[in-house]
């Protein structure tokens, strides 16, 4: 058994070193596959970056009356607080309120001289809402038009902003759709080619297959060099893929903060190096030797 591994390991280094050029467009082939796989795998964390960063700046208020009493809307905001939907709720009071007004309109003389004339602290109490998703406030709005809690609330400003909210909500559920019907395209091609590429390289050895078995090899020991052709031509093609990658993600990382702020491409590569790394190994090698199986087995009948 030992024998019969070490002289298919052998064979296939054997095979690999033979067909130069063949090997060349394999292994050219397979660092393409993997880019790919590599950037749908970055672009998937940037994207969902993209889609968190603009689901943040979605929100909604809820005023209550001048008259409502601070203890029961701070129950009213333990309650919210508990709706599954809700990722976070803050209180924010009259005075907060008075003080947020101020200081974002202090430079304007006429805002500032109507509110001395009003005298009395004309905002209300408020809450300030965050869901997990766009499309969990239409939850969040209905908890206070069933609850017992109408008395108590002047306005809540989710229906001024559900267009928005719509809007949204129907952008982060094309992304994903668009994303993973994108990324499985670019698989297929990607496994397509590296499948076709390995034919070529199989085909060219036909006639020592055939004599292969005229003389009683086994489908295994046919099989096996070219199985191991297969991995070392993915090996080779991670640790050039991994280079590139490293190259690019040093080089482009800081630039990158201007299409994605606050994504930095650098530190995403080299804080996920070593999945990064593992996950172009694996599809590297992967590939190499399920294309080298098919090919054998489906094109060349053995």
């Amino acid at each position: 058994m030992i024998t019969l591994i070490k002289r298919i390991l052998k064979s296939g280094w054997k095979n690999f070193s033979r067909e130069k050029s063949l090997i060349v467009a394999n292994i050219f082939i397979l660092v393409l596959a993997i880019s790919t796989l590599t950037s749908l795998y970055i672009l998937k964390d940037a994207s969902q970056f993209l889609i968190s960063s603009i689901e943040e700046k979605v929100d909604i208020s809820v005023y209550f009356k001048l008259e409502a009493p601070e203890e029961e809307i701070l129950k009213v905001k333990d309650d919210v607080a508990k709706i599954p939907e809700v990722k976070e709720v803050k209180y924010i009071s009259q005075e907060e309120a008075l003080t947020s007004f101020i200081n974002k309109h202090k430079d304007d003389v006429v805002l500032m001289q109507s509110l001395d004339e009003v005298g009395a602290n004309p905002f209300s109490a408020s809450l300030n809402i965050r869901a997990f998703e766009a499309s969990q406030y239409q939850a969040i709005a209905d908890f206070f038009s069933n609850s017992n809690v109408t008395d108590l609330v002047e306005k809540v400003d989710y229906y001024k902003r559900k267009p928005v909210i719509e809007k949204i909500f129907t952008f982060v559920s094309s992304m994903n759709i668009l994303g993973i019907s994108f990324s499985l395209l670019l698989i297929i091609i990607a496994v397509a080619i590296a499948f076709n590429t390995i034919r070529l390289a199989i085909y060219s050895s036909r006639e020592e297959i055939k004599i292969q078995r005229l003389v009683g090899a086994s489908n295994w020991f046919i099989r096996g060099p070219f199985l191991v052709q297969g991995a070392i031509c993915g090996f080779f093609a991670f640790l050039i893929s991994l280079a590139i990658f490293s190259l690019l993600s040093w080089g482009f990382g800081p630039k990158t903060e201007f299409l994605f702020p606050g994504f930095n491409l650098s530190t995403f590569f080299f804080t996920n190096f070593w999945t990064i790394a593992f996950l172009q190994l694996a599809s590297g090698v992967g590939l190499g030797i399920i294309s080298s199986l098919f090919a054998v087995r489906k094109h060349l009948k053995i």
